[in-house]
């Protein structure tokens, strides 16, 4: 995995189609885990994430901070939003 590093601000540009990332369910519970590890961090400590997801053109990557996990996204600062199920991976 070799993903494009890329600034928050243009995630709102970003097609992300409907189908999981993921390929079992122990993976999509570490995720689900990670994400509200890495909110934990940003809204207590200000901390930054590495977010690995994948939109319709291949593999991102940013480097922001988490402020709420729902069932469905993690939403960032300004009101940007990535599906949970495009996340690869949350690295904190």
């Amino acid at each position: 995995m070799n993903p494009m590093q890329i600034e928050r601000d243009i995630i709102p540009n970003l097609q992300f189609p409907r189908d999981e990332v993921l390929n079992s369910n122990s993976e999509m519970e570490k995720r689900v885990v990670d994400a509200y590890k890495g909110m934990l961090l940003g809204n207590i400590y200000k901390g930054k994430v590495k977010i690995i997801f994948g939109d319709k053109d291949g593999i991102k990557q940013v480097e922001t901070t988490i402020w709420v996990v729902t069932e469905n996204m993690i939403l960032l600062k300004r009101g940007v939003q990535i599906p949970l199920r495009r996340i690869y991976k949350i690295i904190t």
